[in-house]
């Protein structure tokens, strides 16, 4: 048994056992995976996969328990590697960081300035993606860290820990009628053409949430992935932008005004989320502190260790 068995069992389960992607993940060859496969088969004397022909359909019950175990050991290796990379480079070294643009953009910009003034020698990666792609990098121990408002809190596998809370808001072109509104209602969004975030970002579910709760059925005219979209067509007086309040810049975004939405929609919270028993180097555990000052670094490292007493590995 080898630790590229190993992998090609873990890459099976995340390929929906197409060999052909397993293989190109691995960089090996076709013939090759089903090798490996059938001579760690022989070696226990059990199948692990459920077969139709030469085709994989699943895995056998023998084959799940080993899933598990396996997923395991290539953690626990993992760990090894960065245990020994912590203590050989202390503050250098590289850290991958999945997340949203809207985070990318107007959250962690002051994060990223201070943690490069406290560790210039590490490669900070910033990799944008959906909220599905971020847990599923996350869960497959492909980054370090991942920053969503959506799923990290709920996934399988993933430590979470809040970053910030924040509301969606309304933006408006100066001088309109949203403006003069003494109390602002949904009803009266409802009157104008909306331009918000695409399902699925950024909260898009709290702001149907609200309108269907109120039993309005508001006319969508755009959707978006980012709010730079947003607030560009906002300022072509399309309609009026619904968008996470952290995305405003009274300096940047003249022209527009920014009215307050807490009222109308539910907060949301920001999460940070950690691979669950996944070794972090010291300069991972310091930027989640960047973010949210008020996490205790112990608690962090006990939590994401699975319950484990914190070890110290301070600089």
């Amino acid at each position: 048994m080898n630790f590229q068995q190993l992998r090609i069992i873990r890459e099976a389960a995340r390929r929906d056992y197409n060999l052909t992607e397993v293989a190109n993940a691995l960089f090996t060859s076709q013939s090759g995976v089903s090798r490996h496969i059938r001579e760690l088969e022989e070696e226990l004397g059990i199948e692990l996969f459920i077969r139709y022909g030469k085709r994989l359909l699943g895995m056998t019950e023998p084959g799940k328990e080993l899933l598990v175990i396996a997923e395991r050991i290539l953690n626990d290796a993992n760990n090894i590697r960065k245990l020994a990379s912590t203590f050989a480079n202390r503050e250098s070294g590289r850290l991958l960081v999945a997340t949203t643009h809207t985070q990318a953009r107007y959250a962690l910009p002051r994060v990223v300035k201070a943690f490069r003034e406290q560790f210039p020698l590490v490669q900070l990666e910033l990799h944008q993606g959906s909220p599905e792609e971020i847990v599923r990098l996350v869960q497959a121990g492909e980054v370090d860290i991942g920053i969503s408002s959506e799923q990290l809190d709920k996934s399988e596998g993933v430590v979470a820990f809040p970053y910030y809370r924040w509301h969606h808001n309304i933006v408006v072109p100066e001088q309109h009628p949203l403006t003069a509104e003494r109390e602002l209602t949904l009803a009266a969004l409802a009157n104008w053409p909306i331009i918000t975030y695409q399902a699925g970002l950024t909260g898009r579910a709290r702001v149907d949430e609200a309108f269907a709760e109120a039993g309005i059925a508001p006319q969508i005219l755009l959707t978006a992935q980012d709010s730079d979209v947003i607030k560009t067509y906002v300022e072509l007086e399309m309609g009026v932008g619904i968008l996470a309040d952290m995305a405003f810049d009274t300096q940047r975004d003249k022209g527009l005004v920014q009215l307050d939405g807490s009222r109308l929609f539910a907060p949301h919270t920001a999460w940070i989320g950690l691979k669950q028993g996944q070794f972090q180097h010291n300069f991972a555990w310091q930027f989640i502190q960047l973010c949210n000052p008020e996490l205790a670094l112990a608690d962090i490292q006990a939590r994401a260790m699975g319950g484990e007493p914190a070890l110290d590995f301070q600089i």
